[in-house]
């Protein structure tokens, strides 16, 4: 039996997660609207599939949503899939964050995605909006509260979403632990460029930290799951009559899960032991 073809958008297909799915929905035949902010991705994307249609899409420009609308309608009818996975991590402590950094994160994750969704929901009716959240929205890690808060935010407001809209949108979010994407370093390339900006004092009162964060991205990118193990995931989804509204990926996501339904003292305890000894 000959599998239905798909129309199916994903933001931020340039690299990492966006790239890998955009390519293996192709592969499957689906008509893919990749979202990019580069001629060289454009360009490369579009070389790997044929199903593949790149389109230029910043989400948090309005503007620029609005052109990503109109080329896409002008070539599709209906919208099957709209996949949110454009993001951005902000680390380092709240303490010294800048207040722009963290709204820079909120634009991004969490009303970058949710304008591009009520961009698109016309013609989305029976249709399906998967976000890429992560394993972070459970709020047990510290510093990357931004980028937690974030994708905490963007789960309850399309949770909302999902009980309010009238046209049998379905919302799944899906929610993997750490993965081998370039987001870790270009955070903490982000992160060093405000850590310098600090006196002295201030550095040295979280320099032990810091040290740990360029670590541990280090190891996400050595050591994380894969990110073909995420495109897999996505492309069950869409193949599901009746999908879960959350899935967690990999057995840490889960334990961050069971963890965060704990009372708050027991997870704080636990979580300022570990970092005493960092």
């Amino acid at each position: 039996m000959k599998k239905e073809t798909k129309t199916i958008i994903i933001t931020g297909a340039s690299s990492g997660i966006g790239r890998e799915t955009a390519f293996k929905l192709a592969k499957e035949g689906h008509k893919v609207f990749a979202g990019v902010r580069k001629k060289i991705d454009k360009d490369e994307l579009e070389k790997l599939n044929p199903n593949i249609t790149a389109v230029y899409i910043d989400v948090t420009n309005p503007s620029s949503i609005d052109k990503a609308f109109w080329f896409i309608i002008k070539k599709a009818d209906k919208i099957d899939v709209l996949i949110n996975n454009a993001g951005i991590a902000v680390a380092g402590a709240v303490e010294f964050l800048p207040i722009k950094k963290i709204k820079e994160q909120f634009d991004v994750n969490t009303f970058g995605a949710l304008q591009v969704a009520q961009k698109f929901m016309p013609f989305l009716k029976n249709g399906l909006i998967i976000n890429i959240s992560s394993m972070a929205s459970y709020g047990i890690f510290p510093f990357i509260a931004p980028y937690c808060a974030s994708k905490r935010a963007m789960d309850i407001l399309f949770n909302s979403l999902l009980i309010e809209n009238k046209d049998n949108i379905k919302v799944v979010s899906v929610k993997p632990e750490s993965i081998k994407t370039p987001i870790w370093n270009k955070s903490v390339n982000s992160a060093k460029k405000t850590f310098d900006l600090l006196n002295e004092a201030s550095k040295n009162k979280y320099k032990k930290e810091f040290s740990y964060l360029e670590k541990n991205a280090l190891k996400n990118n050595n050591s994380a799951k894969e990110i073909s193990e995420v495109a897999e995931l996505i492309i069950k989804i869409i193949n599901s009559k009746n999908p879960k509204c959350s899935y967690n990926l990999g057995k840490t996501a889960l334990f961050a899960q069971i963890i965060s339904l704990l009372p708050d003292f027991i997870v704080n305890y636990f979580i300022k032991l570990k970092l005493s000894k960092i």
